[in-house]
Order: C-alpha cells, then structure tokens, then sequence
C-alpha cells in the first residue's frame, strides 16, 4: 500500500496526502497514550537550512531538488516533518522519529550510512529503508530525532545502535517552526 503521494499526482494530492493526512496521523497517535512512537518516512533534502555537516555544494543539489524539481512534495514533506518534531518534544513518552532516506531502489538491503549523511543526494535501497525503521522502532533508548539514510559502508544493526547510543538528529541546527 502506497501512502504517500510522492509528488505524483498534482500538487493538491501531494498536500492531501504528504502534508495533510500525515499530520492528522501524527497528531492523532500524539494524542492516544497508548501510543508511543511513530515513524515517519520523509526524504533526505527535506529542510530549511544547510546542515553543518553538508558541503555548500550538497546544499545546492539539495536546493535544485527542492526548489525545481519537487517543490510541492518538499512544501508538504517539510511541514509534516515539523509536526512530527514539535509534537515529540511537547508529549513526554512519546518518540517521534522521522527516517529520511535518500533516491530509492530496488536493491536488495545492504550496508548503510546512517544519521548524519555526507551528502545530500545518494540512493538507499526500499528494503534497507523497511529494515533500519525496524530495528529503530524496536531499540531501547531511541528518541526523537530526523535519522538520514544512504546506502554506505556501516553494517545496519551497529548504525541504528550507533545513533541511538550517541543520540545523533539530523535536525540539528535547523529552525523548526
């Protein structure tokens, strides 16, 4: 099952689905108690802001990308993300954790990069998407925070451990409204 628009479809299914439903899913599983984390999947150029970490020239890819090419889908996917990171931190118990992958394919699951990506463009294979959201939902510790994907060179239990155990979140220095 499809659950998101992609940017495919026009820009009003693009809000409908990727801003709109997302956030009344997340602000829904904030408000049940029962409910204790939710993973969302976003995509790696989703932000305002040039990381720290990135070089002025991954910023400009990641800009091209947002500004020319999915300019809807960047819209919808940047507002659900600051909802899901602005309620986390508001519900104590609850874990918000937005994985944003780079370009995906159809490889089968391999080593990755994790946390903090290099750059702001790469691929990452579907399966390895499914796998590391997995292994983040079901670690011990894990909290609120934007996790980059790229397929990379770090075995994928020891990067999700990794990040968990250093509490690393992309969203560093980004002006999150």
């Amino acid at each position: 099952m499809k659950s998101g628009a992609g940017g495919k479809g026009g820009p009003e299914r693009t809000y409908a689905i990727d801003r709109d439903a997302a956030i009344h899913f997340i602000r829904a599983a904030a408000s049940t108690p029962t409910v204790t984390r939710f993973l969302m999947i976003s995509y790696l150029a989703s932000r305002r802001s040039k990381p720290a970490w990135w070089s002025d020239e991954a910023w400009r890819a990641a800009e091209e990308v947002n500004t020319k090419v999915l300019p809807h889908y960047y819209a919808a996917k940047l507002a659900a993300d600051e909802v899901l990171y602005a309620v986390s931190k508001e519900r104590s118990g609850f874990v918000g954790i937005n994985l944003r992958p780079g370009s995906l394919t159809l490889d089968p699951a391999g080593k990755v990069e994790l946390g903090k990506t290099k750059h702001s463009r790469g691929n990452v294979s579907r399966e390895s998407v499914a796998k590391v959201a997995d292994l983040l939902l079901a670690s011990e510790g894990v909290k609120s925070a934007w996790v980059d994907l790229l397929d990379g060179e770090e075995d994928m239990e020891q990067a999700v451990q990794r990040v968990v155990a250093e509490g690393v979140d992309a969203a560093e220095g980004e002006a999150i409204f």
